[in-house]
């Protein structure tokens, strides 16, 4: 399967359970892969015989911004069904880095896959 990968998008969102999570937003750091075949785009070198990944890193954006989940993988849930909504995706893997949720480590990560 082809792949798109959208790597380290950075968007402030409010992520967490504890009360100051609540309030201030966090940076967060996202990568998607979408899964999608370009064959009939590799061929016809025409845009609307591919993914619009363009527009696709726009909803990922709006999405995790205006988001206020208090799990990690409820985001990522939420990110994935965004993606699987355009159309020639046929399926994604979306990471997330929450680099305030950890006291020893440089970051906590999750990573789920969703696919149609």
């Amino acid at each position: 399967m082809d792949k798109i990968f959208i790597n380290g998008m950075t968007v402030l969102t409010i992520i967490g359970t504890l009360p100051h999570e609540r309030i201030t937003p966090q940076e967060i750091t996202l990568d998607a892969i979408l899964e999608c075949d370009m064959k009939k785009a590799g061929k016809t070198d025409n845009l609307f015989d591919a993914v619009d990944y363009s527009a696709v890193e726009k909803t990922i954006y709006e999405t995790v911004k205006n988001s206020s989940f208090f799990l990690l993988e409820a985001l990522a849930d939420k990110v994935a069904e965004s993606c699987l909504a355009f159309e020639g995706v046929s399926g994604v893997t979306v990471k997330i880095d929450k680099p305030e949720a950890s006291a020893f480590s440089k970051s906590i990560s999750i990573e789920i896959y969703r696919g149609k």
